[in-house]
């Protein structure tokens, strides 16, 4: 890694979890900014032309938007003689795009700030790994002795992984593991605890990071939520707590966590979780194939639940207590876009807090049916976006112009693969996220 690097590669983003940006000069290594079309709000996967989705005034002469940044958000790179930095989207008079969610995030954060607690996430984030045969075609990876938790080169032939753990390690991206998951050829990446958006920055970039690393080893790693249909999904699990002002974790109540025992902070999360739980979906499951992984008995986030150490219900209390408490939602792909789900989580858990929603009980059953449960997520995508326009308190909190947006490009995301399926309906997605 170079201390005096040549350029600056400046990204954010967008609504459908891809990374946008470009490279700019050395100069740029400062408070500054650099603009892009609006339109990219209207842009799909399929790269069709511009939809005239909201926010993004396609017929009013497709306008700039600024990405700035400042000079201490910049950090080093992958790629040589490059260093990295997020940013905000701005218009033209100034005022925050409403569809940048980055922003969304912030405003996330400072909702919770104002009742004097500061959020912190950690996230794991579960990948397939393909290859292309001689023939073109995409294939697993071959893992031959790949188990569940498994390392070592029976895992990853390629040593791919060893990659992304070295580079993380040289240029400051924190991760507490890499690991082998259930089906071969999946992986779990973790990445270390930290405040809201500082942490959220990390994931995008690390994210990116790991699928261009994979793929200078010959590997295509993907983070759909279910890209083979005969094995399990790939999610986001967003763990989550509070400090104080005193650094004190808010929603610690003993030394062990135990869902008998929560404090009104915990609770008070954990119910807006429940009451927002369908709305959710249509934001941090947004994408074709999430209902694929959205399934009962899938350890997936499906059903409307909550409990203790039990990988079935969507919301664990994990028997950590003391500093380390903390609460896990485990129903985001790992390709939603992690600045929007973050914020969703953030948001809805804000509302239960606020609100004194009241807490339905904890899980008592095995949780594969789901037997405390009063309901699950939709269906399809389409049923989770009516969920989610449905909800208005949910929308406003996260953000009305962002929402209105997302849901005009899902929807037309519906039509566009509406006729796809199995591989084709994979691979319509699969060189992105």
């Amino acid at each position: 890694m170079s201390d005096n690097p040549a350029r600056l590669r400046a990204m954010f983003c967008d609504h459908l979890s891809i990374m946008r940006g470009k490279y700019l000069p050395a100069s740029k290594m400062r408070d500054d900014e650099s603009r892009f079309a609006r339109p990219t709000f209207s842009v799909h996967y399929d790269k069709d032309l511009l939809i005239e989705a909201p926010g993004t005034m396609c017929l009013e002469g497709l306008p700039d938007m600024a990405l700035r940044w400042t000079g201490d958000e910049i950090r080093p790179g992958w790629e040589a003689g490059t260093h990295v930095v997020m940013g905000d989207l701005h218009a033209g008079d100034g005022s925050p795009v409403p569809m940048c969610p980055r922003g969304a995030l912030k405003r996330a954060v400072a909702g919770w700030e104002k009742h004097g607690l500061t959020p912190k996430v950690g996230i794991e984030l579960e990948a397939y790994a393909f290859v292309r045969n001689v023939d073109g075609q995409i294939v697993p990876y071959d893992t031959p002795g790949g188990v569940v938790y498994g390392t070592g080169n029976f895992t990853d032939p390629n040593r791919f992984t060893d990659a992304i753990w070295n580079k993380a390690q040289e240029i400051g991206l924190p991760l507490d593991l890499i690991t082998a998951e259930y089906d071969s050829p999946q992986f779990e990446f973790t990445l270390t605890f930290d405040t809201a958006v500082e942490h959220v920055d990390t994931v995008v970039l690390f994210r990116q990071m790991a699928r261009e690393i994979a793929w200078d080893h010959g590997v295509l790693l993907t983070f759909l939520p279910k890209p083979h249909l005969n094995k399990g999904g790939s999610g986001m699990h967003v763990n989550f707590s509070l400090t104080d002002r005193k650094e004190h974790n808010a929603i610690a109540n003993g030394e062990r966590g135990d869902p008998a025992n929560l404090n009104d902070i915990a609770r008070g999360c954990i119910s807006g979780w429940m009451q927002h739980h369908k709305a959710m979906a249509g934001l941090i499951a947004p994408n074709a194939l999430s209902y694929l992984r959205l399934q009962p008995a899938s350890l997936s986030g499906f059903w409307c639940n909550w409990g203790g150490d039990n990988r079935n219900v969507t919301v664990r209390v994990s028997a950590e207590g003391g500093k380390k408490a903390r609460l896990e939602h485990r129903m985001a792909d790992a390709a939603a876009n992690p600045y929007t789900v973050v914020a969703t989580v953030l948001q809805a858990a804000l509302l239960g807090y606020e609100n004194k929603y009241p807490l339905p009980p904890a899980e008592t059953g095995d949780g594969f049916t789901g037997n405390d449960a009063p309901h699950g997520t939709a269906a399809s995508l389409t049923e989770a976006l009516n969920d989610l326009e449905a909800d208005s308190a949910l929308s406003q909190a996260v953000g009305a112009g962002l929402v209105e947006n997302h849901l005009y490009m899902k929807r037309a995301e519906v039509d566009k693969t509406a006729s796809l399926e199995g591989e084709a309906l994979r691979d319509w997605y699969i060189w992105y996220i």
